[in-house]
């Protein structure tokens, strides 16, 4: 951490009447007069007040107490410190048994709490802030060190924790705040990133505008998330760094959801203790611009449990620095926007995890940039939206391209380029619409030759559950028409660009996967399929096995596949590919690679396929 320019607690700025600073001669509660406590075995030592000592003595069994409906944090030095968590799933904190020297405060706060999944967590941070500015009697002011603090904004401060479950800057009831060119560094485990609770920074409530500009952020722990936007309030991240690494699950813990959820579910494939943003709520915006944000696993970018909110990257690098996790997830009724951004992913570049979800990739251009500070009320300057290069989103995934966990849009255009190590386009009995516009010069790259996997879930639905391989063959479902487009088919479109992979729909159930592709090329194999997993059953010790199948074809059963070839599109054949619909216009091709010729037959019968032609039915094409 860089030095500051002064080690005074707070340095405020007076506005009128109210000046934020720790009181120089704080309450004393009591202690003994050379500035030292001592709680013994089995006693409990109530503090009324905040609290200044040089040494404090905490035997194994005794307690430092405050009255009902306040919090206590100790900052030794400048450091929040000796907070544990009462249990492993405990919301309260108290102070660990032990001797501390130094510098020692002892703050007595009103409690802040919030609620999630009918569970009410006391938050403790180091700025509270409220539609006045900074509540004092809310704050561990202590934990602030260097630079300036206002009512409006604090810059160059640092707020450093090695105990758990703290916050660093808290932002509600429609306060506004800035913190520019700070660095906040947490050691330790949070509680629950559902409400932000030992998270470094959080913006929540409706009219909430929290803007970081210049910031460093470094926690390692379990939950210990970087920054949290909630339920209506509008976050503004500015060139600022956000990295969160994993921290040490207690002994006892057992996987859970809800409150309790302290890991990723496994059933998407990933495992992982912390997140390193997350947008929450309904009506929340949260943007990020040439910013970086890393998460050891788990997620980088996540969007959980929102409505009607707007999830926005702009130049950003967003990574997983370990083997696992996703760059961005979008769940809920969002609109999650990647432009000009670097994603270097685990195992998913995106994961869509509910309906209604839109993602999009694209580029950062004059034009974008400009729509969305007038969209989202950002307040760029001409200097800030003039330093923005355009560039193009760039993502690089060690497993995964996008997973479709639920219903969700995708749109990919500008230069994207996308590449993967396994299939791109991951999609488990949901309906995905996907739209890929290569006109600008966007590509997609999958390392094992599958573009698109359409199959059937292998969610098994509960943390303790097992999938099951069906081994059974699918019975045709007579008033399912594989022949028409459903809504809720899987569709995706293919404009201006070349194409080099396989499709597959391995849909047991009625689901159909419509291709299209106008002036475009596609070279591989569209088929309906039966997929495999390596293994016959999957339960948590075998949880990277979920999303890795591989296929054979065979003639649709309730699983067709359309193809619309237009725009004088070519599709190279490149292996026997089972259909239910084929239509191509006049200018359009269906090819064989060279040296090979395509045959096809339409239920049973020889049948050319000839430009401008349209084919329903049981339809082979053999190479």
């Amino acid at each position: 951490m860089r030095s500051m320019t002064m080690r005074a607690r707070v340095r405020a700025l007076a506005l009128g009447a109210a000046a934020l600073a720790l009181p120089a001669a704080p309450a004393r509660a009591a202690a003994s007069s050379d500035g030292t406590l001592s709680v013994g075995a089995g006693e409990t030592y109530l503090l009324s007040a905040t609290t200044r000592l040089t040494a404090l003595s905490i035997a194994e069994g005794g307690t430092l107490a405050v009255p009902d409906g306040y919090s206590l944090t100790m900052t030794v030095d400048g450091v929040e410190t000796g907070s544990v968590l009462t249990a492993t799933l405990a919301t309260a904190t108290t102070l660990a048994p032990g001797s501390y020297e130094g510098d020692i405060v002892l703050t007595v706060a009103e409690q802040n709490t919030a609620t999630f999944a009918n569970v009410t967590f006391p938050i403790r941070q180091a700025l509270y802030v409220g539609a006045a500015g900074v509540v004092t009697a809310r704050s561990a002011l202590s934990a602030v060190t260097g630079g300036l603090v206002t009512a409006s904004g604090a810059s160059e401060v640092a707020i450093v924790s090695n105990g758990e479950a703290f916050n660093g800057v808290y932002v509600a009831g429609g306060g506004a705040y800035a913190l520019r060119g700070s660095e906040i560094a947490f050691t330790g485990n949070g509680r629950c990133d559902f409400i932000g609770d030992g998270t470094a920074v959080v913006g929540t409530g409706a009219g909430t505008t929290l803007v970081l500009d210049g910031v460093t952020i470094t926690n390692k722990g379990v939950v210990r998330s970087g920054v949290v936007a909630a339920d209506g309030s509008a976050l503004l991240v500015k060139n600022s760094t956000v990295r969160c690494l994993n921290g040490v699950l207690p002994a006892d813990y057992v996987p859970a959801g809800g409150a309790n959820m302290l890991v990723v579910p496994w059933r998407l494939g990933i495992s992982g203790n912390v997140r390193a943003t997350n947008l929450l709520g309904a009506n929340t915006t949260a943007t990020y611009l040439s910013s970086t944000v890393e998460s050891e696993t788990w997620g980088a970018f996540s969007v959980d449990s929102t409505s009607n909110s707007k999830a926005t990257a702009v130049n950003c690098r967003i990574a997983n620095l370990g083997d696992e996790g996703y760059g961005t997830f979008a769940d809920g009724n969002v609109v999650e926007r990647l432009l000009g951004c670097e994603i270097d992913a685990g195992t998913y570049a995106t994961i869509i995890g509910a309906s209604n979800a839109t993602v999009h990739y694209g580029d950062s251009t004059a034009e974008a940039v400009a729509a969305l500070d007038a969209e989202l009320a950002l307040g760029l300057s001409d200097a800030e939206l003039a330093a923005l290069p355009a560039q193009g989103t760039r993502i690089a995934s060690r497993g995964f391209g996008v997973l479709w966990h639920g219903a969700g849009t995708l749109r990919i255009d500008g230069s994207t380029a996308l590449t993967t190590r396994h299939t791109v386009f991951l999609v488990k009995a949901v309906r995905a619409t996907i739209t890929v516009d290569g006109s600008q010069g966007a590509r997609i790259t999958p390392g094992d030759g599958v573009v698109l996997q359409l199959m059937e879930t292998d969610n098994p639905g509960s943390l303790n559950g097992v999938y099951t391989e069906p081994t059974d063959d699918p019975v045709r479902d007579a008033g399912f028409d594989v022949t028409a487009v459903h809504d809720a088919d899987t569709t995706a479109s293919f404009t201006a660009i070349a194409v080099r992979g396989d499709f597959y729909n391995a849909r047991r159930s009625g689901q159909n996967l419509a291709l299209a592709f106008d002036g475009s090329t596609v070279e591989g194999v569209l088929s309906a399929s039966v997929s495999r997993h390596a293994v016959g059953s999957i339960g948590s010790a075998e949880y990277t096995e979920l999303g890795h199948v591989t296929n054979t074809v065979q003639p649709v059963v309730n699983n067709g596949v359309l193809v619309t070839l237009t725009g004088g599109s070519t599709w190279t054949v490149t292996g026997t590919s089972y259909l239910s619909a084929l239509t191509l216009d006049a200018d359009s091709a269906v090819t064989a690679p060279d040296g090979s010729a395509v045959t096809m037959t339409v239920d049973g019968t020889p049948t050319p396929v000839a430009p401008g032609g349209t084919y329903t039915g049981a339809i082979t094409l053999t190479v």
